[in-house]
């Protein structure tokens, strides 16, 4: 999900101000690696916060902990990049944007999946 959201044209373009200082080729199985030790932290904290989510469904559950998710790890991000750095609001909006759409696909993905 991170190459479509990160490699596609618009966030080549967006994201040009970070050019200076991006690395010039990533390492696959760190990101792999990463990605997985992420997906199972996010796996466990939302079975762990299950019972305490708002909502009568798992799906319902799944969106309120998409949007907690987000607040804290994508909006907070972009909120520090915001006041410490000179990067153009498209870019900002773009990251609030999909990382909106990727919390709610990975909280989606665990409400249906996962059952406490």
């Amino acid at each position: 999900m991170d190459g479509l959201i990160n490699a596609n044209p618009l966030a080549q373009r967006l994201y040009a101000v970070y050019r200076p200082i991006a690395k010039t080729s990533v390492n696959v199985f760190a990101g792999l690696a990463i990605d997985l030790a992420y997906g199972f932290a996010l796996a466990a904290i939302f079975l762990l916060l299950y019972p305490s989510l708002p909502g009568a469904t798992g799906l319902a559950k799944g969106v309120s902990f998409a949007l907690l998710v987000w607040f804290f790890r994508v909006a907070m991000g972009v909120a520090g990049q915001w006041m410490m750095f000179n990067v153009p609001l498209e870019a900002l909006a773009y990251t609030l944007l999909t990382g909106l759409a990727e919390m709610l696909v990975l909280s989606t993905l665990y409400s249906l999946t996962l059952h406490p």
